[in-house]
């Protein structure tokens, strides 16, 4: 199993590597800068330098990075979508400087101008992102649904990779908490499995690149986005562990983006999903 964490930057690249090694990480997620807004800091060279290798020494692949959460890349405002888009450009081209594999990307809101329309603008944005870096691939992340923001269906989606133009380059993250605020029943063993097999009719499960993996504080189909630590929220123990174990996700690295107010937080999570895969291998083994 791939599994790792979003790893804090705010001790510098070089500790938050640092920190997914401690962990036994085989993946990480950063943020290049601060995703609420501010001055991103220069990327110098050696620092890149010794932060990639290090990251492939441990074996840490892939490597994502999450854009920032100021941008909203589907705003009918012009000067919004202008800057939006211009900053997500420079990320794109962070993310490739860092030798990240992924970007992803949370999409937006219409403001109330229409799905359609603000669909379209997330795609001209994406589109011009990618001519900025070639590295680099876009995974658009769902979301809970709150409010005008789209990404919250599987056909918010599908429609954005199909007017982008490169859809080879843009994938999907899929996040397991805001599946479940958005109402896709992931937390029973049918509603997983047809999740799944609607998300493989709708977009395609080879475009499906990253799982957030988070359980939710908030309950099913409530539109609300709080992550919560993996058993302990609403979607329960025996929800992850068929999420973990499921055949159909088993080349799918997973991302944890539990809360955390230090690394022994992470640590728990961690041991919690390996305990997880661990069992059910055990099960396997005791039934032949």
């Amino acid at each position: 199993m791939n599994l790792g964490v979003h790893a804090p930057i705010a001790g510098g690249l070089l500790e938050a590597v640092a920190r997914a090694r401690r962990l036994g990480c085989t993946t990480m997620q950063i943020f290049s800068r601060s995703p609420r807004g501010g001055p991103a800091p220069a990327l110098v060279e050696e620092t890149v330098s010794r932060f990639d290798a290090q990251r492939r020494a441990a074996g840490i692949e892939p490597l994502a990075v999450h854009a920032p959460y100021i941008m909203n890349l589907a705003s009918p405002v012009p000067a919004m979508w202008t800057q939006s888009a211009a900053l997500y450009g420079e990320e794109v081209q962070r993310a490739a400087r860092l030798g990240a594999q992924y970007l992803v990307t949370h999409v937006g809101s219409h403001r109330g101008e229409g799905e359609d329309a603000g669909l379209a603008r997330v795609a001209k944005a994406v589109t011009g992102a990618l001519e900025r870096a070639a590295a680099t691939m876009i995974l658009l992340e769902n979301t809970a649904g709150a409010g005008q923001g789209l990404g919250c269906q599987f056909e918010h989606l599908a429609e954005i990779r199909a007017r982008v133009g490169a859809p080879a380059r843009v994938g999907v993250c899929l996040d397991t908490a805001h599946l479940f605020a958005a109402g896709y029943p992931i937390h029973t063993a049918e509603g997983l499995d047809e999740t799944i097999a609607q998300f493989d009719r709708l977009v395609g499960l080879p475009h499906l690149r990253l799982i957030h993996l988070n359980d939710s504080n908030a309950p099913f189909a409530s539109r609300v986005d709080r992550h919560w630590h993996i058993g302990q929220g609403h979607m329960g123990l025996d929800a992850f562990r068929r999420i973990v174990t499921h055949p159909r996700l088993r080349e799918v690295p997973f991302i944890l983006e539990t809360p955390k107010d230090t690394e022994a937080d992470d640590r728990r999570n961690l041991s919690t999903v390996r305990r997880l895969v661990r069992g059910a291998r055990q099960r396997s083994v005791c039934a032949v």
